[in-house]
């Protein structure tokens, strides 16, 4: 099958995904609650993750992996729109991504929502209720998606026995620190162009990691999320959308993204060509 028509089997894929759903301005989106499903499923062990690479720290003995399965006490699926955890909430788990993607919100005083965070499989979320044993923010699922649930203290147990477990819980607290600080170095010393182009390069770079197209994939977020995650007017989100698309730096067709001039994307958002 040529590139081309891989793209146009792509974007049918999503072509259900409306680019227009709205954001609720004044409250955070309401969902039932997640499905619990047991862990005893064979699919649902560490050592058989196609995610484990990313989630567990390399050379983890085998009989580490077996004590971590003991302790995830379910997965947890969670279908798209739906929470799994608000701000309130009191703070039990680490939730590990095995499959979908989520984003993270806080809400502002003037009711208005703001994303702070986009998660993909591989990636831990929860850790923001460390601090004061409750959530500070809302994880809403973008696509049906599925987590194991690590129980914290008993985690936190696990990783005194386990150093090397420890140093990557560190890893992923030390993960969440950094991207706050590149979101804050984002919002505030890059121009709209640079944001969009650099917000587009991530994706790329952790789809690479996953094992899947870093040219072509699916945005799982609406215009007007990667908006509120940029810090950026709606208007000009779709505007530059279309601008990247004239000049041909990528190819776009409903939610569905196909990067065609990394090069250039590259020198625009100042990572070199």
């Amino acid at each position: 099958m040529s590139s081309s028509a891989r793209f146009a089997s792509l974007a049918r894929t999503v072509v259900d995904h409306r680019m227009s759903t709205p954001v609720n301005r004044q409250a955070l989106p309401t969902s039932a609650p997640a499905t619990v499903i047991s862990i005893h499923e064979p699919s649902a062990h560490c050592a058989s993750c196609s995610m484990r690479e990313l989630c567990l720290p390399v050379g983890l003995e085998p009989d580490a992996v077996r004590q971590l399965d003991q302790i995830i006490s379910s997965r947890t699926r969670v279908r798209k729109r739906e929470s799994l955890y608000r701000p309130g909430d009191l703070f039990r788990a680490v939730y590990a991504i095995r499959l979908g993607t989520f984003k993270t919100t806080l809400l502002a005083e003037d009711g208005r929502e703001q994303i702070t965070g986009y998660h993909m499989a591989g990636e831990v979320v929860g850790l923001d209720g460390i601090s004061n044993d409750r959530h500070a923010c809302q994880a809403v699922a973008l696509e049906d998606s599925e987590v194991c649930v690590l129980p914290f203290n008993q985690l936190d147990a696990l990783t005194h026995k386990i150093p090397l477990l420890r140093r990557n819980l560190y890893r992923f607290l030390a993960k969440d620190v950094c991207r706050d600080q590149d979101m804050m170095l984002l919002l505030g010393s890059r121009c709209a162009e640079e944001r969009l182009a650099l917000f587009l390069l991530d994706l790329a770079d952790r789809q690479e990691r996953r094992g899947y197209s870093s040219s072509e994939f699916v945005l799982r977020m609406t215009r007007e999320e990667i908006a509120s995650y940029l810090g950026l007017k709606l208007e000009t989100v779709s505007r530059l959308f279309s601008h990247f698309q004239e000049i041909g730096l990528l190819q776009v067709q409903g939610r569905a993204v196909k990067l065609l001039d990394l090069a250039t994307l590259k020198k625009l958002a100042g990572r070199g060509g």
